[in-house]
């Protein structure tokens, strides 16, 4: 796998993502509560453009017949038909199975890298 300079942690704040245009349809970093994710841009559902989507968080039961809002920026959800990726682990929150390939990325000398 090859090592590509992204950009400066700067220009990058947590909620925050670039789209690096390598592979096929790009591989996006995130910056995830001020730690960097990196995932495959193409939905595991219908292989929609999953980087363009919304960075989210999600509802998880919390009592009987209530929900409560969590894990605000650190979910996905692909702008095509809202499936919902978890950007720390990227697996599908519907169908826990299926995963997005993640990469590796980290802060090195000054500048974010991601090998892919």
């Amino acid at each position: 796998m090859a090592r590509h300079q992204v950009c400066r942690p700067e220009e990058l704040p947590p909620g925050a993502f670039t789209l690096v245009p390598i592979r096929k349809r790009g591989i996006g970093v995130f910056n995830v509560n001020g730690e960097y994710h990196a995932v495959n841009n193409v939905c595991p559902h219908q292989g929609g453009p999953l980087c363009e989507g919304t960075l989210t968080g999600t509802t998880a039961a919390s009592v009987p017949y209530e929900f409560a809002w969590v894990r605000d920026g650190e979910i996905l959800s692909c702008p095509w038909h809202r499936w919902e990726i978890d950007l720390l682990t990227g697996r599908v929150l519907a169908d826990p199975v299926k995963k997005v390939p993640k990469f590796k990325v980290w802060v090195e000398d000054g500048m974010v890298v991601l090998e892919a």
